[in-house]
């Protein structure tokens, strides 16, 4: 289980760099960094058949994740989240195969600790000794959880406004708290200027290349789950989008690695309409999104007026023939509810805007009966009250 890590690519120009040193992102493009394999040796260790026999856990992925020193691969037993057949939720509106991958069961209670674990692992190979992060709140708590893990310093920037839940567990952690006016945009401003002074590592979304591959594994999963097929449909909330991007790289190296065909799901972003940038860059054509001015959602993930990899996210969408559409307020309220009372799963605000984008894709006929269908619940919903 040896990490065929290679180097790291800027996805714009394709300029490579040293996968043995901190790498942050590509001074000319200014854009995210992505890590990259010799498939052929991974091929000859992991397959399908080796990763399903393996202990269950994100690190059964080895070969494909960028962690070389195994005594670097912490854990608190993150991945592996069920794909939950929904019983009423589609009937109501016609679908014969929805699916909800529940990922509120991952430590800290969402998906972010698949990103964390794999930032704080290569931290640790790096001997890097402090951490900081700008966050909505539940990445927040996922860094301080790995820090405490590994034992090293983690620096948390949230908007005053962040859940509760989140700064108490980022205190509980043991990690420092620094509560920032505005939104997290404002945090990171805030954090980077800190980070500057205090020689910290900054694990922002996409400011680092390997949150993206613990997110990754969201996609691995899934193909595992249907047998190493793929879904017609995935409907992901989309924040930073790290979860969007690294599932479309995970079936692209899939299919490298002769594991899957060609075939791909179109890829739905759902943002709230109080803080929509992806959407609007979709609907307009443009291959970049402008910053959404005066930014307002309930669902505190969605809040992220200026996603960093607005071209990775919006190209994902496009050759994928998926879509971005928005949905209130309102309607994710209504839609958690739903999905509570009629599946018995709480989720995340961010998690109910799927299903609430799905009816609206279901209703314009956008999505086929017979489709085979999957909604992201990202988290808790515990964590909101």
């Amino acid at each position: 289980m040896q990490s065929t890590l290679t180097h790291i690519e800027c996805p714009e120009c394709g300029k490579r760099y040293d996968a043995n040193r901190i790498q942050t992102i590509c001074p000319d493009c200014k854009s995210p960094l992505l890590a990259r394999y010799d498939l052929d040796q991974a091929r000859r260790s992991l397959d399908p058949q080796a990763a399903s026999a393996r202990p269950r856990g994100l690190w059964r992925w080895a070969e494909i994740l960028p962690v070389r020193d195994e005594k670097n691969r912490i854990t608190l037993g993150e991945g592996d989240t069920p794909l939950i057949p929904s019983l009423r939720l589609g009937e109501s509106i016609g679908l014969k195969n929805l699916y909800i991958k529940d990922e509120s069961g991952n430590p800290t209670a969402s998906f972010k600790a698949r990103g964390l674990v794999m930032a704080v692992a290569k931290a640790m190979e790096f001997k890097v000794k402090g951490l900081v992060i700008p966050t909505a709140g539940n990445a927040g708590g996922a860094l301080a959880a790995y820090a405490a893990r590994a034992g090293i310093e983690a620096h948390v920037f949230m908007p005053k406004d962040a859940p509760l839940a989140n700064q108490l567990e980022v205190k509980a952690f043991g990690a420092d708290l620094i509560l920032a006016d505005g939104l997290i945009s404002d945090a990171g401003k805030l954090a980077a200027e800190e980070a500057a002074k205090h020689k910290w590592f900054d694990v922002s979304t996409f400011k680092e290349p390997y949150r993206v591959e613990g997110k990754k594994t969201m996609g691995l999963e899934l193909a595992e789950q249907f047998n190493w097929n793929l879904p017609d449909v995935i409907i992901y909330p989309t924040g930073g989008g790290t979860g969007l991007v690294g599932m479309w790289k995970a079936f692209d190296e899939m299919e490298k690695l002769g594991w899957i065909n060609s075939k791909r799901p179109r890829m739905v972003s759902v943002q709230a309409e109080g803080c929509a940038p992806i959407v609007r860059a979709f609907e307009q054509g443009k291959d970049r999104a402008e910053f959404w001015q005066n930014a307002s959602t309930q669902a505190a993930g969605l809040r992220v007026p200026g996603p960093f990899a607005d071209r990775l996210i919006l190209r994902g969408i496009r050759e994928s023939h998926g879509a971005a559409i928005a949905v209130s307020d309102e309607d994710i309220l209504a839609a958690q509810k739903e999905i509570a009372s009629r599946e018995g799963i709480f989720a995340s605000p961010e998690g109910a805007a799927t299903w609430a984008a799905c009816k609206k894709l279901a209703r314009n006929h956008w999505i086929k009966s017979d489709e085979h269908v999957i909604l992201f619940n990202t988290g808790s919903g515990l964590k909101y009250l």
